[in-house]
């Protein structure tokens, strides 16, 4: 039977082959030490909880919310950028709440792009970042992932080698799976590349509060005239532990921004109301949780770093966001990062996330995430140290085979 047309436009999902192997090795007893989704484990602060419970079954709160976000929660995330960016934002024009970034992400794309519409994507990347505009039927250009002048000469190259004219570029810093940080410098050459072709800038900055070398990252609405041409998303799930909570912002550019609600109003009621009360506590509340939280991912980086270099796996410390990017040891490069990863799962009891998931480009490494505590991440050390030194052996003709490829 013929794939409907949207479902044919999106490749296999590489990531679902890892799960379907973690999947039959724990049917089979085993013990996986998950380092693969983004998905923090650790707790809501507990103020936040407090306030959800206090709030649900409260009259009305059991009724359909506002699509766009309560009010109160619009302006939280506007003190939230005023104190931490210095950047004004009118709560009621420049901000929409959304379901996480990524559903921000997927219905931005619905509302901006029209078929064949051109999209600039970088090169290892969050997947919803292309695959939102797939779906909406636009094209995506790769470009660079990292912040380096050579990304602006890809640009450069995309916007005279494309037709039609890109409508926009995505950007993600910290990077979703690199790692890679952006600075202010790197923002204000990209204002100005995107004002100067007539493109919007579309930015993820879902890691904004999880970063370990003292210099927050910043967000490219601190550049004087980026509102004229950018929206940028934010996530309650990494900054405050609330993944399953479904929050985040999509904020910036008035047109884009009611473009967004008016699509989203068509699509859904927004989230529980007792959530929104409770993310607006969680913005308005202490931010004793979010140094917590940081010195937490630190430590887990820096037991991942040393433990890891032991095992003779040599991993980059990453200053940002909660992931490690990883190149695939020798003498395994050769075989690929998905073959890779399902090695590790069967032979290891560690899970992590091939590269090639992220775009072609991310060939050659994993993405591994600080999801489990420091014991965990020595234990999963101890595992990999085992595989590195028997897989020789144990497994010569999978190595072998590769190698010769």
């Amino acid at each position: 039977m013929e794939e409907f047309h949207r479902i044919r436009r999106l490749p296999p999902y590489v990531f679902e082959q890892v799960n379907k192997v973690k999947a039959a090795a724990r049917n089979a007893g085993a013990d996986i030490i998950d380092l693969g989704m983004g998905n923090p484990d650790l707790p809501a602060p507990g103020h936040v909880i407090e306030k959800l419970k206090e709030t649900i079954g409260k009259p009305r709160t059991d009724r359909y919310s506002a699509s766009k976000g309560i009010a109160g929660l619009r302006r939280a995330q506007a003190a939230y950028y005023e104190r931490r960016f210095g950047v004004r934002l009118n709560p009621e024009t420049q901000i929409v709440a959304t379901l996480g970034s990524k559903e921000g992400f997927a219905n931005v794309a619905q509302a901006i792009t029209a078929p064949g519409d051109v999209v600039l994507v970088p090169n290892p990347s969050y997947p919803i970042h292309a695959f939102g505009f797939l779906m909406a039927g636009g094209v995506i250009r790769s470009v660079p992932a990292a912040p380096t002048p050579q990304y602006f000469e890809a640009l450069e190259r995309a916007i005279v080698h494309s037709i039609p004219k890109p409508i926009a570029v995505v950007v993600c810093y910290p990077s979703n799976p690199t790692a890679h940080v952006a600075d202010l410098d790197f923002y204000r050459e990209l204002v100005a590349f995107a004002k100067r072709h007539g493109i919007f800038i579309l930015s993820d900055l879902a890691y904004a509060e999880v970063y370990f070398d003292g210099t927050p990252p910043p967000s490219v609405l601190q550049v004087p005239g980026a509102m004229d041409v950018t929206v940028e998303f934010t996530s309650m799930s990494k900054t405050y532990s609330m993944p399953g909570w479904r929050i985040g912002f999509a904020v910036g550019n008035e047109r884009l921004i009611a473009a967004l609600a008016r699509v989203k109003s068509y699509l859904d009621y927004g989230a529980f109301t007792p959530i929104q009360v409770a993310a607006t506590a969680a913005l308005n509340g202490p931010d004793d949780c979010i140094r917590e939280m940081r010195d937490t991912y630190r430590r887990r980086r820096d037991c991942l770093v040393e433990s890891f270099a032991r095992a003779g796996w040599e991993v980059p410390a990453p200053s940002a966001s909660m992931f490690a990017w990883a190149p695939i040891p020798e003498p395994f490069r050769e075989m690929g990062s998905l073959q890779f990863s399902k090695l590790l799962v069967e032979n290891a009891s560690v899970a992590v996330s091939p590269g090639v998931g992220f775009g072609e480009h991310g060939e050659g490494y994993v993405r591994i995430a600080l999801v489990e505590n420091e014991q965990r991440i020595r234990q999963a050390a101890r595992n990999i140290r085992r595989f590195l030194e028997t897989a020789p052996t144990k497994l010569h003709n999978v190595v072998s085979l590769a190698t010769r490829r």
